[in-house]
């Protein structure tokens, strides 16, 4: 059981463990950490848990070592660590428990504009227009953002200024991308068949 320093001060050094035992108390408070968010967790927040000499990258890379061949794991996204259910087991969740509320339901059209937001944000409806060849409902618009998977971004510089949207860190996580990086090229998309300036709208 961890020490604390005055009052209810983390004691982060925890000097009087041997080497080992530290490491893997270390290891368990970024466990826990991890456990208890429901969103990602930056580098900054887990280093407030451990001490000055401990690296974050490398207690992440052991605690993903003795996850192994658990039913979750650690998964980096969205410029954070976060516990996530390893997707094999995503139909046995689906069956058994009760997770309607989080799960995304999106349909293919939903999804394709998703996507073009994502490309090329901020863009505006009209913007969305001109890449679908129809205009993209406010319904649709709001559905999306009530997901929290995109986000009003700044004014356009056009005439009228109008809104932009951008997607959001629950967009990086719900696809488990760590960045907007991690997307797929355009030539990969196309190697795919899913060029965003083609896709057909639904």
């Amino acid at each position: 059981m961890a020490k604390y320093r005055s009052g209810s001060e983390l004691d982060c050094e925890l000097a009087y463990l041997p080497p080992e035992l530290r490491w893997r108390e270390w290891m368990r408070r970024i466990e826990a950490v991890l456990f208890a968010s429901a969103s990602p967790v930056p580098h900054e927040d887990l280093a407030r848990v451990v001490g000055q000499g401990a690296a974050v990258d490398l207690l992440i890379e052991d605690l993903s070592a003795d996850l192994d061949g658990r039913a979750f794991e650690v998964a980096k996204v969205a410029g954070g660590w976060m516990m996530r259910t390893r997707s094999a087991y995503a139909p046995a969740i689906r069956a058994a428990a009760d997770v309607g509320e989080q799960l995304l339901d999106l349909n293919e059209f939903d999804v394709a504009v998703l996507a073009a937001i994502a490309y090329h944000q901020p863009i505006t409806r009209e913007g969305l227009k001109d890449i679908f060849g129809k205009e993209i409902s406010r319904d649709l618009i709001g559905r999306l953002h009530a997901r929290s998977l995109i986000a009003t971004g700044p004014r356009s510089p056009q005439r009228g200024a109008p809104y932009t949207f951008v997607t959001t860190e629950q967009f990086l996580a719900a696809f488990g991308l760590d960045s907007l990086r991690d997307l797929l090229d355009t030539e990969q998309l196309e190697d795919a068949g899913l060029s965003v300036e083609n896709t057909e709208a639904g």
